[in-house]
């Protein structure tokens, strides 16, 4: 095979390569350099906070009792200008007594006017007080409420945030059991849109807006991206350090199953619950029972108590069935609340009764091991959040956590249970996956990894086919070497076949993909004969209401032919290729196609999207025509060949691909039909003329390029497609070289 490579100058490959580097989807620091930092926290709270300030906007993912109100408060103080913490309901006045720990002052404001040049806290329903531009810096304390708060709440929070350059988000517990908190988190910070996250590393799985699903070769870029803005610590040893003074104690559940002999309405015997209105009532059929059954219990056992009801019927049952016991309910006013949660973190009241949702985010309650639950909801964030309060770091006895239901409420407890196992599961994955990277993020021993670029070829007698990048292998080409390229270019799909920022299916938007594929056109223009072809086979792309804001289509042949024009191509021809409507209804549900839309409203019906096949020339004289004869070419086979429309290509008639597909591909390989290769190839090239393909894939181009008698080069990125493709090309070159000898 003839020698098609040739030195170039490496000025335009190192702007590719600026190209690459200015891919990589990672929040770039916007912060400070720390100063001294407070000798009383842990060296691990040391170096996160050193980490936090020097990013700017940063989001802390540490478990309960890792000292987070420490490391918010260095990080504040040492934010040049008045900084505002908001947290939950009677955490300010445990803050402050924190602050005073590392001889911090804290101001407790409940307006921005009382605000100083200081560090302010306040509660989140004090938002609408206070004008976000006064402040230099804001952190959320159990910034997870971003959940739990009502959507305008959220809303503000991230649109006002905005404007303030230095963020800080603490919790912990980001996304117990969904990866949309992740996504609150990035916007708040300034860093990412949640629906901007979501298209870019999730596919949206089932019906549900909420089911979204990590795609497979997204898996490292999305969590070396997180690890960009958050740092996640179960215990000291995720980030490397010992883990001294921070071991939990053991933990124990006891259920207590009360029976409840009455039925409910309409039912001639109590039945478990099937339905959440069922379980309600079975809830409010059986509160006297289950209050009994856990006074007995706290009146025994002597101690501190946190009780944690659901309804008011129940916190004011079982309060009114314990001696001593305060109940804390939301008709109370903040500073009622504030003081009763204040007097129990202070060992003033023995036994608090109150709800997850007024009391369970933010308190250190570790002189309390005793922890039960009047029945329980459906939100495991709430029961965690609520055994958390006493079960952290930093307690020194057994916790003992009572659950007490109804026999009748059904599959309340094992859902929270499978919800446990669900969390467990996926704090487990963030910290295998952050582990490595955060804890050199942290130390400071964190290397500009690039990701891996594997380079390999073989060859026969005459194909060639590269593994590499097509961007610089077609730019090594010599000047006019290339007859003619045929090949099935990508779209901006994120991580459906690899995660290389080489892929340039791997763009963020349209005109990103542009840019990449705007390497490969120029390189092409100059590897190609003057006078002679290029063919890319495209359809255009449905838009959708979630990415794109509209439902519709976009002119992706369109934007490609541009793009070819830019560079000096011309357009030479085009041809539809008849698809299906059907099949295509029935493999994309898109609902232009539903044969029920046309009943509802058909100005949203639209036909089906073709193929095309769109043929670019080269401006020049062409050295070496390519010539038919009557016999070769007859003029039944030109009248086909001449049609604008293609209706008889066999959509089935492609090179096997199985083979080749990464068990994390999102996409199924669409290999370009061996027809239409078969008839581009022999209208526009000549027998020995060197045939590209600069997205080989499994090589359908190569391999019908061999058995026309054609010689073929070949470039693709991802090694197991490359593989088979060796394989295809070589089994070509066989069939040919054996049906030769017959």
């Amino acid at each position: 095979m003839c020698d098609f490579f040739d030195s170039q100058d490496c000025g335009e490959k190192m702007k590719y390569q600026d190209f690459l580097d200015s891919k990589a989807v990672i929040a770039k620091p916007e912060g400070i350099e720390p100063s001294k930092i407070n000798p009383k926290l842990f060296p691990f709270q040391r170096d996160i906070v050193k980490w936090a300030l020097r990013r700017g906007r940063a989001a802390i993912f540490a478990d309960c009792g890792m000292g987070k109100t420490f490391m918010q408060l260095e990080w504040a103080k040492q934010i040049p200008g008045p900084v505002l913490v908001f947290c939950p309901l009677a955490v300010a006045p445990q803050t402050i007594r924190e602050g005073h720990k590392l001889d911090i002052p804290v101001l407790r404001v409940y307006d921005g006017r009382e605000c100083k040049d200081e560090i302010s806290i306040t509660n989140y329903d004090r938002l609408d007080k206070f004008r976000f531009d006064k402040f230099k810096g804001i952190v959320l304390d159990e910034s997870s409420i971003l959940k739990s708060l009502d959507g305008k709440t959220r809303t503000e929070l991230i649109k006002r945030g905005q404007d303030i350059p230095f963020r800080l988000a603490c919790t912990a517990t980001p996304a117990p059991n969904d990866y949309m908190e992740l996504g609150n988190h990035a916007e708040f910070l300034g860093i990412m849109r949640q629906s901007e996250m979501l298209s870019m590393f999730f596919y949206h799985d089932g019906g549900e807006t909420q089911n979204w699903t990590l795609k497979g070769h997204a898996e490292d870029a999305f969590w070396k991206w997180v690890c960009s803005w958050a740092v996640m610590i179960r215990k000291p040893s995720d980030l490397g350090y010992p883990d001294d003074g921070f071991v939990l104690p053991a933990i124990k559940f006891h259920e207590v199953i009360v029976r409840d002999e009455k039925p409910s309405e309409g039912m001639l015997f109590a039945m478990p619950a099937s339905s959440l209105g069922e379980r309600l009532s079975a809830r409010r059929n059986s509160t006297k029972e289950r209050a009994e059954a856990l006074a007995g219990i706290v009146n025994e056992t002597p101690g501190p108590w946190v009780i944690w009801c659901n309804l008011n019927k129940e916190s004011d049952m079982v309060s009114g069935l314990i001696q001593g016991a305060l109940n804390v309910q939301g008709s109370n006013s903040v500073e009622v609340k504030e003081a009763a949660m204040s007097d129990f973190s202070l060992n003033k009241i023995r036994v608090m009764v109150s709800k997850p949702s007024i009391a369970g985010f933010g308190m250190n309650w570790q002189h309390c091991s005793n922890v039960a639950f009047l029945g329980l909801s459906d939100s495991y964030e709430q029961f965690y959040q609520a055994v958390r309060r006493c079960w952290r770091f930093g307690q020194k006895r057994e916790v003992n956590v009572y659950i007490v239901i109804a026999e009748t409420e059904g599959a309340v407890l094992e859902n929270i249970k499978r919800k446990e196992a669900d969390a467990a599961q996926m704090a487990e994955n963030m910290v295998k996956h952050m582990k490595h990277i955060s804890s050199g993020i942290i130390h400071g021993a964190a290397k500009n990894e690039k990701d891996e670029y594997l380079e390999d070829e073989r060859s026969g007698d005459n194909w060639r086919i590269i593994l590499g990048d097509c961007v610089d292998k077609v730019e090594e080409l010599k000047e006019g070497s290339i007859h003619y390229s045929v090949y099935s270019p990508p779209f901006a799909s994120l991580y459906s076949y690899s995660n290389s920022d080489r892929d340039m299916g791997n763009n963020k938007r349209y005109d990103e993909f542009l840019t990449h594929y705007g390497f490969l056109v120029n390189h092409l223009y100059r590897a190609t004969m003057p006078g002679r072809l290029t063919s890319f086979h495209c359809m255009d792309l449905p838009s959708s209401k979630f990415r794109d804001g509209f439902i519709g289509l976009k002119d992706f042949r369109g934007q490609l032919i541009k793009l070819y024009q830019d560079h000096g191509w011309i357009l030479h021809s085009q041809v539809v290729i008849w698809k299906d409507p059907v099949t295509a209804m029935q493999r994309t549900k898109a609902l232009g196609l539903l044969h029920k839309q046309i009943k509802k409203d058909s100005c949203m019906s639209r036909q089906g999207i073709p193929d095309y096949v769109v043929t670019m020339r080269k401006p020049g004289e062409n050295p070496e025509r390519v010539g038919h004869t009557d016999e070769t070419f007859p003029v039944e086979l030109w009248q086909k060949y001449a049609s604008p429309v293609w209706m008889d290509i066999n959509p089935s008639d492609t090179l096997q691909f199985r083979t080749a597909r990464d068990n994390k591909d999102e996409r199924h390989i669409c290999p370009l039909q061996l027809q239409v290769i078969e008839r581009c190839i022999e209208l526009w090239s000549n027998p020995g003329d060197t045939v590209l393909s600069p997205f080989a894939g499994i090589g359908s181009e190569g391999y019908q390029a061999l058995k026309m008698g054609r010689k073929f080069l070949g470039v693709e990125l991802k090694e197991s497609y490359w593989r088979v493709a060796c394989q295809n090309l070589a089994a070509a070159e066989k069939e040919l070289k054996e049906n030769m000898l017959i």
